[in-house]
């Protein structure tokens, strides 16, 4: 059987949807065209919250990361192309899995904006009452 090119996992968060490949590599980090930095801007957890699937494996420097991400906003965005990360983890060896769950990277935040109610202005912020 031949060798896979690379491994692939799709991750989610609030809206945003990560599509994550993994190539044998450096350890270089491209989304969207653009590398992290570029990105998501000079955040330290940004960068440090991408590569901890990676860092947990010990495979930080053993592939390079190229994520397609859409919607949501930039923290989102981040824990899509995290839990997108770990998941092609998955692909590359299903033994990783104890230690990837253990961490919590597998599971999909359901965490979600609340739809607006009629009659209120937010969610659940009421139109302040008045007696007279």
């Amino acid at each position: 059987m031949t060798e896979k090119r690379y491994y692939q996992g799709t991750g989610r968060r609030k809206t945003a949807v990560a599509r994550v490949r993994l190539f044998p590599g450096s350890g270089e980090f491209v989304v969207n065209g653009k590398n992290i930095t570029e990105y998501f801007g000079h955040r330290e957890l940004f960068a440090r919250e991408l590569a901890r699937p990676l860092e947990l494996t010990g495979n930080a420097t053993s592939f390079n990361v190229l994520a397609k991400v859409r919607g949501g906003g930039a923290a989102g965005q981040v824990t899509a192309v995290r839990h997108g990360i770990a998941r092609a983890l998955l692909d590359l060896n299903g033994e990783l899995r104890p230690t990837l769950k253990k961490a919590g990277l597998l599971t999909r935040d359901p965490r979600m904006k609340e739809r607006k109610k009629a009659g209120l202005k937010r969610a659940r912020k009421r139109p302040q009452y008045t007696k007279r």
